[in-house]
């Protein structure tokens, strides 16, 4: 199921990428399609591929871990100065 998600994901980002590079490439001849060609694929990269990454690899993960808490300051500040005897 997973590795499915991901050749999804990347099939999703190559043709985003090349429905940009098919745009830029055309920009002189046809404005108005490459235009079309690259906010499409703009669209495609940001509003279809970086969502289904994100839901993908951040599925069972705590958020809270990430998150910047008084909790988790006192653990960095007890690392950096255990950290700091190497320097």
């Amino acid at each position: 199921m997973k590795t499915s998600i991901r050749y999804i994901i990347v099939i999703i980002t190559l043709a985003s990428l090349s429905a940009i590079a098919y745009g830029f490439i055309n920009l002189e001849e046809e404005p108005s399609v490459a235009h079309k060609f690259i906010g499409f694929g703009t669209l495609g990269l940001f509003l279809i591929a970086m969502p289904l990454f994100l839901l993908t690899y951040s599925r069972g993960k705590k958020m809270k871990d990430y998150m910047l808490t008084e909790e988790n300051i006192r653990k960095m500040r007890s690392s950096r100065d255990k950290n700091s005897d190497n320097q």
